[in-house]
Formats: C-alpha cells, structure tokens, sequence
C-alpha cells in the first residue's frame, strides 16, 4: 500500500478543508435549508455498507460515492441548466467528501477499510482487528 506523505497530506487536508467550505457557502448560498443538509450529508457513507460483501466491494463503492468526479458533474449540470436541486446535491455530496478527506480519511484500498490513499487511518485496523478476533 502506498500513501501520501507529510507535507503532500498536509496540502490536501488543507485543500480538503477548501473544498467542504466551498460546497457549505454553495448551499448556503442557495438557501438549501439545514434539516436537509443534516439528513443529506451523510448519506455517501451509506456506502460502507459495501463492506459487508467484503473489502474489494467495500472500497470500490466507497471509492466511487467519495471521489469528486459524480457530484461535480451534477454541480457542473446543475449550473449549467439552471437545475438548483442538482447544483444543491453537488454542492452537499462535494462538501461531505471534503470533510471526510479533513478527518484524513481518504479513498480506501481494498486491503481493508483503514488503508487510504492519505495513509493508514489512525486508531481505526487496531479496533477492526481487535473486534475480528
């Protein structure tokens, strides 16, 4: 497994950091309203769920709902065509991976949940090994 390393971490936890502000002022911005950016942000980790068929299936999931690629073309559409609910779901999806990729938890291999593209999450493969024995 292969990880960033400080000071590369660094700049793209900051930059994580830039990208869940962006997408909290675009919602704010177009009044999306706080009961449902609580009922909304977390839905991508629904996506763990991937991890009950096992880690290959797990990370690629979680890979999928955590990479920038699907929420920004629905921003990009959303503005576009003048669609607010798309530009709202981008803005929502891309601030959550933003905020995930602050905790430094980032794109996941499919060695196990805790292995990332930002490094080993810290306190996480002791817990999961602990409870599997």
């Amino acid at each position: 497994m292969s990880a960033v390393t400080n000071p590369v971490r660094i700049w793209l936890r900051l930059e994580a950091v830039a990208v869940f502000v962006a997408g909290l002022l675009v919602w704010i911005a177009l009044n999306g309203g706080w009961p449902r950016f609580a009922l909304g942000f977390l839905l991508p980790d629904l996506a763990l769920l991937a991890y009950l068929i096992g880690p290959r299936a797990g990370a690629g999931v979680y890979n999928v709902t955590h990479s920038y690629v699907i929420p920004a073309v629905l921003a990009i559409i959303g503005a576009t065509f003048d669609q607010t609910p798309l530009l709202l779901v981008g803005a929502l999806w891309t601030s959550h991976i933003g905020f995930d990729r602050m905790l430094g938890l980032g794109l996941k291999y499919p060695t196990g949940f805790s292995d990332t593209h930002l490094g080993q999450v810290n306190g996480l493969k002791r817990r999961v090994d602990a409870r599997a024995q």
